[in-house]
């Protein structure tokens, strides 16, 4: 598919989106299959509560719905669709951006770990400069993603993913400043013991499996600034087969 981008709900320049993205607001990704939404509930929240954080105003959840509906088309199923809520001089208004769907990594990935953290990092922010930079850096050093963490060691999420871990047959998220992502919320609907705790990178090393998850999906972590790191299948195997039944919302 061609890229498409809507403007409240109209179609528009699909090539006005870098201006839009450079602007002040937020957004939420999804993935679309066959018109629909995993999260659908959790995302449009998303957008409410940075919508109220950042404008003080409800965001158009009309506006929202009509320009996911529009840039889909009546020809397109499946899709990468990116909401914004940005600001113009009249006030907030919502862009979406359609592209080519975006499936996750095949096998484990390799991180690296890297001192930085964003501001309201419980935000989802229209310009990401940071975690592009960051991303860019830690591939041309040959690894898949980057692994934020406070000056003194503490993880707290990746680049653009946030990331859990199994271990002493607890389901395990680090407590620190982060972006709670549509994804880790719906992980943590899983019916297994669960816990969020400070977590530094040599403490990876002792779980039994570590994963990312972001709209993408959810996919092994096979190594940590180079040292590798456990691999349990069927732990892994447990975590797609919840991602897997996740009931995906319609869009019509």
């Amino acid at each position: 598919m061609t890229e498409r981008a809507a403007f409240e709900g109209r179609l528009v320049d699909a090539d006005a989106r870098l201006m839009w993205q450079a602007r002040y607001g937020h957004f939420t990704s999804m993935q679309v299959r066959d018109r629909r939404v995993r999260g659908l509930d959790l995302h449009v929240a998303r957008l409410e509560a940075a919508n109220a954080e950042l404008f003080g105003v409800p965001v158009d959840r009309a506006a929202v719905l009509g320009s996911i509906a529009a840039v889909l088309g009546d020809d397109v199923r499946d899709a990468s669709v990116r909401v914004s809520v940005v600001e113009f001089a009249d006030g907030p208004r919502v862009i979406a951006v359609a592209a080519p769907p975006h499936e996750p990594p095949t096998g484990p990935v390799s991180v690296k770990s890297v001192v930085g953290q964003r501001y309201l990092p419980h935000i989802k922010q229209a310009s990401g400069m940071m975690q592009t930079h960051i991303g860019r850096q830690v591939e041309r050093e040959g690894f898949d993603e980057a692994l934020l963490t406070t000056a003194d060691g503490l993880i707290s999420e990746g680049s653009i993913t946030n990331v859990g871990g199994f271990a002493g047959g607890r389901l395990v998220w680090p407590d620190a400043p982060m972006l709670r992502g549509i994804t880790m919320q719906l992980l943590e609907r899983m019916d297994v013991p669960q816990e969020r705790r400070p977590l530094k990178v040599a403490d990876l090393q002792g779980f039994d499996q570590v994963f990312l998850c972001n709209s993408w999906g959810v996919w092994p972590v096979g190594g940590v600034d180079g040292i590798p790191l456990p691999q349990d299948d069927a732990l892994m195997a447990s975590v797609l087969e919840h991602y897997d039944r996740i009931a995906w919302d319609p869009l019509d």
